[in-house]
């Protein structure tokens, strides 16, 4: 497999990095592109971690903090990306929201949310 010369994924783990804790194990074969295309899996968890709940939110400050901007593509209002914009916020990073044209929908509540609070407006391309 070829090598990507535009960018490399990184992602962000809630539990340890063995391939058997892979969460959802549905995404074994993700897990094992992203570090056949030069990517990185990383953690800050110990070795056997299992996915807990609760690691979920407290990583998403990694995520920020690994980037320059925030871009919200959809935010329900219990979503786990309105985690990520008070870390990103937090950080003094700019938070950037794409605007549905069905901002009435319950999946995008967070959106609306955001853009009302001063969030950066994008526009679907």
């Amino acid at each position: 497999m070829e090598k990507s010369s535009i960018g490399k994924t990184i992602a962000i783990l809630g539990n340890s990095i063995e391939i058997e804790n892979v969460y959802p194990f549905e995404n074994k074969r993700i897990f094992e592109r992203i570090l056949e295309t030069g990517g990185a899996i990383i953690s800050e968890y110990p070795l056997n971690t299992k996915p807990y709940p609760y690691n979920f939110p407290y990583r998403n400050r990694i995520i920020s903090g690994l980037s320059n901007k925030l871009i919200v593509v959809q935010a329900s209002l219990k979503s786990g990306s309105l985690i990520t914009v008070d870390y990103s916020l937090e950080q003094g990073k700019d938070v950037y929201v794409l605007k549905d044209n069905n901002i009435n929908n319950p999946a995008f509540e967070g959106n609306k949310m955001l853009l009302e609070q001063g969030a950066i407006s994008l526009n679907y391309l």
